[in-house]
């Protein structure tokens, strides 16, 4: 096998959260053009990455879920949907985030409890269903969708920045369990991205002037640019990684 066959995923499948928009569209479209199938995950849309992912000539299926009222057991049920329609599951990314920006001493509990749900309670649970189907396999990769958060404090976003570096610390502790049973769970660490959890960023001028004087590469990211990096932590090319957690940022957490 050559290198760039390490890389590709045909025969397998890929469950991926957030899939109708942003980062989670990008990545499941990046797995379906290395050969994956997909199931993804959505909230309110899936129609425009479902349309790109046949279009390569690969399933999809959708799972419509509310993550930020779903149980523990509609977690699972949405692996055992996944495995039911496709077959097995090889790939899980749990890519999907909300953020709810306010100051800290303004911080409602409600805001708190429904971005921990989402960023953080979510993607363990999904992890754990994910892992007792992975274990029978003997191999599976689990992909955390984490951030520069996941290193550094933010502004007004408190209960975001605890689920990320709660997820960064989530990903070492199942990759540590988990190494030794064919598993590999890694974290990608986006940038600063244009999708609509940027949106307000974006829109505002000073803001966006100054996060992008101090990105090296000179630009905001685009959904795209996570690609490679989630097709390698999925693909054979990456069996020995396990607990990392690696930056797509344009160079941000260099400088």
């Amino acid at each position: 096998m050559t290198i760039l066959d390490q890389f590709r995923l045909e025969g397998q499948v890929a469950l991926v959260t957030g899939v109708g928009r942003g980062l989670g569209q990008a990545m499941a479209v990046g797995l379906a053009e290395a050969g994956a199938d997909i199931a993804g995950v959505y909230h309110t849309r899936y129609e425009d990455t479902e349309t790109q992912v046949t279009a390569l000539g690969r399933r999809f299926v959708p799972i419509q879920l509310d993550l930020r009222s779903a149980s523990t057991e509609q977690l699972a049920q949405v692996v055992d949907q996944a495995v039911s329609a496709l077959g097995r599951l090889d790939i899980l990314v749990n890519n999907a985030g909300i953020v709810l920006r306010t100051p800290a001493i303004d911080y409602s509990e409600a805001d708190w409890d429904a971005v921990l749900q989402v960023n953080l309670k979510s993607a363990f649970f999904l992890s754990q269903a994910a892992a007792r189907v992975m274990v029978k396999q003997g191999r599976g990769k689990i992909i955390q969708v984490a951030s520069l958060l996941s290193f550094q404090g933010g502004i007004y976003v408190p209960s975001y920045a605890a689920a990320k570096s709660g997820l960064a610390g989530v990903t070492k502790a199942l990759a540590n369990e988990w190494a030794a049973l064919g598993i590999n769970v890694n974290a990608i660490a986006p940038g600063y991205v244009r999708t609509d959890n940027t949106a307000a960023l974006q829109a505002d001028p000073e803001r966006s002037s100054s996060i992008l004087s101090r990105i090296p590469a000179g630009r905001w990211g685009e959904p795209d640019d996570l690609k490679g990096m989630t097709v390698f932590l999925a693909s054979a090319a990456s069996d020995y990684v396990h607990g990392a957690i690696l930056n797509v940022d344009g160079g941000w957490m260099g400088r």
